[in-house]
This record gives structure tokens, sequence and C-alpha cells, in this order.
């Protein structure tokens, strides 16, 4: 394992998990972090910046959603929730939330260790395409920020699972983006609540970017088939 191997940070309580994680991902040739504690785990980031962070939402002190949802937004890291908790409506809370991915207890270390892998591709495929910022419609998004600045020079946050949903868009203007492109480029599991979080992002968006939600101006929604963005876009 070399120095420069990607770093993913491990919470969890179950002691267990945590070793059963960290085998499968050095084998696999990543750098590890575990932690049992959120208090311990915030310590750790102060000190480094892992490439990805699987979290659990059962944490003894505290709320695991919560930590989800400020990594995501304010972090910039890729966030995977490993949960127990497996009803669909904690799924759709968790991506909402801005996680990355979603990752059901009992789970296959293997599958883990290949959800990592295809996430931390991403970012290389969008460095070798250059560009890391994009004008549209008076706005700018810069995706080493993380962030929106509107056309009056206010910048508003986006979570990464916000900004790679907002680059899908930018990549391909005018054209109809389908739920199947989303699911292929986002990453996933087919079904209700990839469809649900994936309105919901999409909302989150046009309420960043001060859509009206009744008549959107950038980003339309083909009822069916998906949504087209509607600006010319110039990278930078």
């Amino acid at each position: 394992m070399t120095r420069d191997a990607p770093l993913i940070a491990i919470l969890d309580d179950e002691p267990e998990i945590r070793r059963l994680l960290a085998s499968a991902l050095e084998d696999a040739g990543f750098r590890t972090a575990s932690f049992a504690r959120a208090t311990e785990f915030e310590a750790g980031l102060r000190r480094m910046t892992p490439d990805a962070c699987l979290i659990d939402l059962g944490l003894p002190d505290r709320d695991g959603l919560a930590l989800v949802h400020r990594l995501a937004t304010q972090s910039g890291t890729t966030v995977i929730i490993i949960s127990g908790r497996a009803q669909v409506q904690d799924r759709v809370t968790g991506l909402e939330l801005g996680a990355d991915d979603y990752v059901i207890k009992p789970f296959d270390p293997a599958e883990v260790v290949a959800r990592i892998r295809a996430r931390l591709r991403k970012p290389a495929r969008e460095a070798a395409r250059g560009g890391q910022s994009a004008r549209f419609a008076g706005w700018t998004a810069d995706f080493d920020r993380y962030a929106l600045t509107a056309p009056d020079g206010t910048d508003t946050p986006m979570s990464h699972a916000e900004s790679e949903l907002l680059r899908i868009f930018l990549d391909s203007p005018r054209r109809l983006i389908t739920r199947a492109q989303m699911l292929e480029q986002v990453g996933g599991t087919a079904g209700d609540s990839f469809d649900r979080a994936m309105d919901v992002r999409v909302s989150r968006l046009r309420t960043k970017l001060g859509e009206d939600p009744k008549n959107p101006r950038l980003i339309k929604t083909i009822y069916g088939a998906g949504y087209i963005f509607l600006s010319e876009v110039a990278w930078s």
C-alpha cells in the first residue's frame, strides 16, 4: 500500500464492522482510519482529509444524519452511509441530506469496495475533461469549491451529491437527461427510493438557483422521460 493511496474514514460503533471494512479496503489497496464515536471522527478530520467517509447512522454520541449532512455540505468529500436502517424512507432521507450512497447492513465488503472505487473514479474523469467552473444564465458553478455564485455575487454551498447532479445537467445542456442516465452517472440502485432522491435533489438545485417551483426556467421536467437543462453553458 502506497502513502498516496486513497484514504477512507470509517465511523461505526461496532468493532467487528470496523475491522471487516478496514480489512477489505486495505486488501484492495486503500488506506483506512477507523473511529467508534463521532467526536473522535471529527477530531480526526482536523488532522486528515479522507477521500471518502463510511458513516453509520446509529452512533452513541451524535445524530448520524446531521453529521452526514454537515460532511456533504461543508467538506465536499464522498459520503456513503452504512446502516441497518433498511426502510425506503431512511434511504431517501440519507440521500436527500447529501449522502452519495446508502449501503444496508448486513453487506458484502466487496460491494462496499466496488462502490467506493466507482465514486473515486468520478473526480478523475472530471479532471481529465478539464474545466471545474461553469457559467450559465448569470450563475457560476465552482466544482472545486462546491459553490454556486448568483448573478448578484452571493455564494451558496452545494453538497457533493448536488454538485454531481448539476454537473450532469451542465455537461449536456438542452438535451434530455433520463433517469437511466442519472442512475448510470450518479450510481445507486434503481427503484422508487432512487427516483424520489433524484427528484428531491433536483428540487434543492432549483431552490438554490432561485427557480419558480411552478415554472422553472433552467431545469425543466419532461414528465415520464426525465429533465432538460435550458441554458447555454461556458466552461473554464
